[in-house]
C-alpha cells in the first residue's frame, strides 16, 4: 500500500481504529468482577453497567466509524506561538483509544470536535484542513478537503461539499439514522446548548429539528454524564409510529439509557377506550380546566366542628376546634399539595398535643408524637377534615355531576362550556367508563395535585405544536426541576387545539423564560417540493417564513390528473412501481378513509406494503401512510393521493390544509401527486 496514497492512509487508520474499538470491547468482556463485588446487589449493577458498556462499544459495519478530520494549526488551548506543530483528531461517533491511551477517534460532542461544525474560511477557529469522508456501506471510498486557514483560497467562493449533499441526499431504508456527520452550524449551536435552559425549535419541514432534538440529548449525556444518570432523560413523540422510527438514533450514538413515550403513555392512569368530538375536547384540553380541577381537589377539606381529644393512659388531652382550624387554615394557605398535607395534617395534631404534654411536666419525644398522630381520634379528625381524594373518582364526578362541576366552574367556564364537556348520558360507576384521551389528561391533572409527580432531568418534546395546553402542563410536570427541548412547527399544527404560539406553549410548560430558535434552512425536501406545498403557508400560518431549501438537486416532482373515465387506484399503482423502480424507500399517502381501498389496489397489483411503524428493508420499501400518522415520517420517494380528501377529511378547512402541508412535505427525493377531483383551490397557481 503507498504509503503517499491519502486515501490508502485513511482506510489503514480505519482499519486500525476498528481494531481498537474491539480491543477495548474485548477488554470489557474480560472484565473479572468477583473480588471487587461486596453482594449481590452490587454484582448485579455492576454485571449491568458492563453490559451496557459492551453495548455501546458495538461497531456496526455499516455505520462509518469516523466521518471528518480536524487538522489544528496549533495544539488546542496552547499558546499559538511561531512554528507550534498542531494536532491531527478524527472526528466520530464515540472515543476509541489505541492500547496505549492516545485517541485515534475523538467524540462528536467533544469540545475540540466543535470547530468540524463551525469553522469556515471567515471563522477558521485555528484549523488548518477540514477533510470530509465518504462512504459505500461501511467502505471509505472518498475524501474532500477543505483548507480553511490558506489565504489563496477565497472565503467568497467556497463550494458547497459534494459529500455533505450525498449525505443528506443519500436514500432512506429502515429507521431514521443520526446527522452527525451534516450537523450545520446553526443546529449546532443549539444542540450545544448548555443543560440549564428549555430550548424551543421552530422548524419547517425538512430542517432537521427532530435529529437536533435527539443529538442534543446525546450532546447533554456526554456533558452531563452523571447528573442525567440519576435525574433521568426522557424524548416524547407523537405515536408509536414515530417514536418506532426514531428509536435507533440515540443507540447508533452509544446512548442506550434514554426512554421513549407518547403523551398518552405519560397520563395512562386509566384505560382510553373512547373518543371526544372536537369541541368537547377543545375545552377539556384548555388551561382553564387547571383551576377547575384545583377547586375541587380543595373542596373536599372541610373546617373542624369539634375538639380532638386524645387518650393516653390515664390522661386525656384536648386540641380545641378554632386551635385545629388555624392549623387547617396553615395547611390551605401555604397551597402545598393535596396528599403532602394531609400527611402533614396529624403530625400537626400531634404537635399541639406534644406542647400541652410538656406545659403538664411532661418530657415527650419524637416516637411519643408519632403515636399520636396514629390515634384513632386523630385519624378520625383527619379523615373528616382532610379526607383522601381518588383522582379519576374526581374526575368522573365533574363530568357527570351538573351541581358539583357548576360549583367549581363558575366564572371560570361558561354554562355552554360545562355543557359541552358535561357527560350527555349518566355513567354509573368509574369501571364503566369509556375515558377519552382528554380525560386522562385531566385526570394526571388531579393526580399532580394530590401528589408530585416525578421531575427528570431533561425532557425532549416532539411534534409540540399539536399539544392542547392541558397537555403541555402534563409534558411540564415531568421538567420541573430539570430542562426540556421543545420541537414543532406552527404550520403543521392538526389537532383543533393546536398551539397558536410558543410563547403562548411555553407558559403552559412552565418554562416562559426558554429561548425560542428558528430553522429556515430545509436540507431534506427538494426544492421543487417544498416551493409547491409553501404555497399554503399563508393560509394556514401567515407570519411563518417558508422554509428555504439548500438541497441542489431540485427533486423529482410532478402533478397527475386522472382521466374522468380511468380508475383512479390504476394511476396511484403504476405511480407506485415507477418509484419502486428507483434507490430508496416509498411511501403512499392518502387520507384515511381511502386507505382500504388502496391496499386492496395494491394487494391485487402485487405490491407488498407496509403499515407506518413497520421497518422498511431493501425488499419491503412500500409503506402505506394514512395522513393522520404521516407526521414526523420521510421517504426517499411520496406518492399523494388525492390532495383534496386529505382536507376534506378534518373538521374544518384551516386543519385540513395543515394536514396536506404534512403530507406534501414528506418526501426527500421526489413527489407524485395524483387526483382524480380538482385541487385545493391554495394549491392553484
Amino acid at each position: 500500500m503507498p504509503s503517499d496514497d491519502p486515501l490508502s492512509r485513511e482506510r489503514a487508520h480505519l482499519a486500525h481504529s476498528r481494531a481498537a474499538l474491539r480491543s477495548m470491547r474485548e477488554d470489557v468482556q474480560s472484565l473479572d468482577i468477583r473480588d471487587v463485588t461486596a453482594n449481590w446487589v452490587n454484582a448485579e449493577v455492576l454485571t449491568r453497567q458492563i453490559d451496557e458498556r459492551i453495548k455501546a462499544l458495538a461497531d456496526l459495519s455499516h455505520t462509518p466509524l469516523f466521518f471528518g478530520r480536524l487538522d489544528y494549526l496549533h495544539a488546542p488551548g496552547a499558546e499559538q506561538a511561531e512554528g507550534a506543530q498542531g494536532e491531527r483528531f478524527y472526528i466520530g461517533r464515540r472515543h476509541v483509544h489505541d492500547a496505549g491511551g492516545d485517541p485515534m477517534v475523538i467524540d462528536w460532542r467533544a469540545p475540540v470536535s466543535q470547530p468540524f461544525y463551525r469553522a469556515s474560511k471567515k471563522t477558521p477557529m485555528d484549523i488548518a484542513l477540514r477533510r470530509r469522508f465518504g462512504y459505500t456501506g461501511g467502505d471509505l471510498t472518498a475524501y474532500e478537503d477543505e483548507h480553511l486557514s490558506d489565504p489563496a483560497e477565497n472565503a467568497e467562493t467556497a463550494a458547497t461539499s459534494k459529500l455533505l449533499q450525498q449525505e443528506i441526499e443519500r436514500p432512506r431504508v429502515g429507521p431514521m439514522r443520526d446527522i452527525v456527520a451534516t450537523i450545520q452550524p446553526e443546529q449546532d449551536e443549539i444542540v450545544r446548548s448548555g443543560l440549564g435552559g428549555t430550548v424551543c425549535v421552530q422548524g419547517g419541514p425538512g430542517t432537521g429539528k427532530t435529529a437536533v432534538g435527539l443529538h442534543r440529548v446525546a450532546y447533554l449525556l456526554y456533558a452531563h454524564r452523571d447528573r442525567l444518570a440519576r435525574t433521568g432523560t426522557l424524548v416524547i413523540g407523537p405515536n408509536a409510529s414515530f417514536l418506532h422510527y426514531i428509536e435507533q438514533v440515540l443507540p447508533a450514538l452509544g446512548e442506550l439509557e434514554v426512554k421513549q413515550a407518547t403523551v398518552a403513555d405519560l397520563v395512562a392512569h386509566v384505560e382510553v377506550r373512547g373518543t371526544d368530538e372536537a369541541a368537547t375536547a377543545v375545552v377539556k384540553g384548555d388551561a382553564r380546566m387547571a383551576e377547575v380541577l384545583r377547586r375541587a381537589v380543595r373542596a373536599h377539606v372541610t373546617l373542624p366542628t369539634e375538639q380532638v381529644v386524645v387518650v393516653r393512659g390515664s390522661r386525656r388531652w384536648r386540641v380545641p376546634e378554632y386551635e385545629l382550624t388555624a392549623i387547617v387554615q396553615e395547611l390551605l394557605d401555604r397551597d402545598i399539595r393535596y396528599g403532602a398535607a394531609r400527611e402533614a395534617l396529624p403530625q400537626r395534631i400531634a404537635h399541639a398535643v406534644l406542647v400541652r404534654m410538656e406545659r403538664s411536666g411532661e418530657a415527650p419525644d419524637d416516637r411519643v408524637q408519632d403515636a399520636v398522630a396514629r390515634n384513632p381520634a386523630v385519624k378520625a379528625a383527619v379523615k373528616a377534615i382532610w379526607p383522601p381524594v381518588d383522582p379519576a373518582k374526581l374526575v368522573f364526578r365533574l363530568l357527570s355531576d351538573a351541581g358539583f362541576l357548576a360549583l367549581h366552574a363558575e366564572g371560570v367556564l361558561t354554562e355552554a362550556e360545562q355543557e359541552t364537556i358535561r357527560w350527555a348520558k349518566p355513567v354509573r360507576s368509574v369501571k364503566s367508563v369509556k375515558w377519552a384521551a382528554a380525560d386522562a389528561v385531566l385526570i394526571d391533572e388531579a393526580t399532580d395535585l394530590v401528589q408530585r409527580t416525578h421531575s427528570l432531568g431533561h425532557v425532549v418534546l416532539d411534534e409540540a405544536q399539536d399539544l392542547s395546553p392541558m397537555q403541555y402542563r402534563a409534558v411540564g410536570r415531568r421538567c420541573t426541576t430539570g430542562s426540556a427541548t421543545v420541537l414543532g412547527d406552527l404550520a403543521q399544527g392538526t389537532t383543533p387545539w393546536a398551539t397558536r404560539s410558543w410563547e403562548e406553549a411555553l407558559a403552559h410548560l412552565g418554562k416562559p423564560e426558554a429561548v425560542v430558535e428558528e430553522l429556515t434552512a430545509g436540507f431534506r425536501v427538494p426544492t421543487d417540493v417544498i416551493t409547491y406545498a409553501s404555497r399554503l403557508l399563508p393560509h394556514i400560518a401567515p407570519g411563518l417564513a417558508p422554509v428555504a431549501s439548500v438541497r441542489e438537486n431540485p427533486g423529482f416532482f410532478e402533478v397527475r390528473r386522472t382521466a374522468a373515465d380511468a380508475d383512479a387506484t390504476t394511476e396511484v399503482v403504476t405511480a407506485c412501481e415507477e418509484l419502486l423502480a428507483r434507490e430508496g424507500s416509498v411511501g403512499l399517502i392518502a387520507a384515511d378513509g381511502r386507505v382500504p381501498v388502496l391496499s386492496e389496489a395494491l394487494a391485487k397489483a402485487g405490491l407488498a406494503h407496509l403499515a407506518p411503524g413497520e421497518e422498511t428493508t431493501a425488499s419491503a420499501r412500500l409503506t402505506l401512510v394514512p395522513a393522520s400518522l404521516a407526521k414526523g415520517l420521510e421517504y426517499d420517494y411520496v406518492v399523494l393521493h388525492e390532495p383534496q380528501a386529505v382536507v376534506d377529511g378534518e373538521p374544518d378547512e384551516r386543519t385540513g390544509l395543515r394536514r396536506l402541508y404534512v403530507t406534501l412535505t414528506r418526501a426527500v427525493s421526489g413527489l407524485i401527486v395524483t387526483h382524480a377531483d380538482a385541487l385545493p383551490a391554495q394549491l392553484e397557481d
